[in-house]
């Protein structure tokens, strides 16, 4: 789940937030609750290292997934993980800053894609259109559709993605609609074909609201 930060104006527009409001008058009484949400300020604009990030974060809180990362960044001078370097480094390194075997194998993927361009730099990665995003970067060893999404709306900046297989999201949705269950990604992809053309607009809502719920309960 995202932390707060500065508004990306790419994103959190006016014109997403009111047309969430006219589509949907439920996500629109959310909206009037929670205010303005706010989208962490990037961290890079290089998809290669958002991707290995995205990677280490994979199934991990986000105290323990920060940890190794920056135990994975101080492996390498000015804790760059220029791509030859990082295949260079063997696997006893990688797994000292607590990786695990399959997610070593898919860092060495993504260093290999950005060797072979299949990994595009920032200026050539912005100028394909998203589902040639996903169709490249998803051939990657250990890069599914979440960590795509995960760059497509924290590195990227794109208007209208909805990572429907996040838990995050799903607990959000489960929240705001009052769900019995926790809805599958399915149930949420369909929810949200009314959100579009700024479906990240309300993945960031969603989000704030899975993250209300448990703040609550923490004090509860």
């Amino acid at each position: 789940m995202p932390e707060t930060g500065q508004t990306d104006t790419n994103i959190m527009t006016r014109s997403a937030v009111e047309h969430l409001s006219d589509v949907d008058p439920k996500l629109r009484d959310w909206i009037a609750r929670l205010g303005p949400v706010r989208i962490p300020p990037r961290r890079s604009r290089d998809p290669y290292r958002a991707l290995l990030e995205s990677v280490v974060y994979q199934q991990l809180n986000g105290v323990a997934a920060g940890t190794i990362w920056n135990r994975v960044l101080d492996l390498f001078e000015d804790r760059d993980p220029h791509p030859e370097k990082l295949i260079a480094r063997s696997d006893a390194d990688l797994r000292g800053a607590g990786l695990s075997r399959n997610k070593i194998a898919s860092l060495r993927a993504i260093a290999a894609g950005r060797i072979s361009g299949d990994v595009p730099e920032a200026r050539g990665i912005g100028r394909l259109e998203d589902l040639e995003i996903y169709e490249r970067l998803t051939r990657l060893r250990g890069v599914g559709p979440w960590t795509v999404d995960m760059l497509m709306i924290f590195t990227l900046r794109r208007p209208d993605v909805m990572p429907a297989t996040d838990y995050g999201i799903r607990k959000g949705f489960q929240l705001a609609y009052r769900k019995r269950k926790i809805p599958t990604p399915r149930e949420v992809l369909a929810k949200a074909e009314r959100w579009r053309p700024y479906r990240t607009t309300a993945a960031l809502y969603l989000w704030k609201i899975a993250d209300e719920s448990k703040q609550r309960k923490a004090t509860s």
